[in-house]
């Protein structure tokens, strides 16, 4: 087996074996979500970096610990039944710290999914990478971030074929 096949069966596991029950688990699943989530995680980490090189994000998704909390302060503190969700989906009990995005996937995956929860724009259709990656790029990464919605279709593709 090539070391692509590797990682395409690696990456197929994560989507189908993490994301995808963990998204179902909170009410929040779907194909989109599930292949934005997949593909945010190959763009932010290529789910091999729990901690940013240099910098502060934390987890598969490289989530600020400044944007978790703000998720906790503004958001779900004001929708009690996903946020109990996501603590049950996780296994958490209470206010859970940042650093609970680098040691618990399913817990990085439920948060990567609020801040996307956290935008009133639709969810792009499930098999358009480039929509996927221009979503991320708008909703996730922000204008000032370095990512490159151009250059990322491609790994929104592959969150879609895994």
């Amino acid at each position: 087996m090539s070391t692509k096949n590797v990682w395409i069966a690696t990456l197929s596991a994560i989507k189908r074996q993490i994301i995808l029950p963990v998204l179902e688990a909170i009410n929040l699943g779907g194909n989109a979500a599930v292949n934005l989530v997949t593909g945010t995680g190959l763009v932010e980490s290529r789910f091999m970096h729990d901690r940013q090189i240099n910098g502060p994000a934390l987890g598969w998704f490289q989530m600020e610990p400044r944007t978790h909390d703000d998720i906790w302060l503004n958001f779900l503190r004001y929708r009690p039944d996903l946020a109990n969700r996501i603590l049950a989906a996780s296994g958490l009990t209470g206010l859970p710290e940042a650093e609970n995005l680098v040691q618990n996937k399913a817990y990085s995956a439920c948060m990567c999914r609020a801040q996307y929860l956290r935008t009133s724009e639709p969810l792009p259709s499930a098999t358009d990478a480039a929509a996927l990656s221009a979503y991320h790029k708008q909703h996730y990464n922000t204008v000032l971030g370095q990512a490159n919605a151009a250059a990322n279709t491609s790994l929104f593709q592959q969150a879609i074929k895994a």
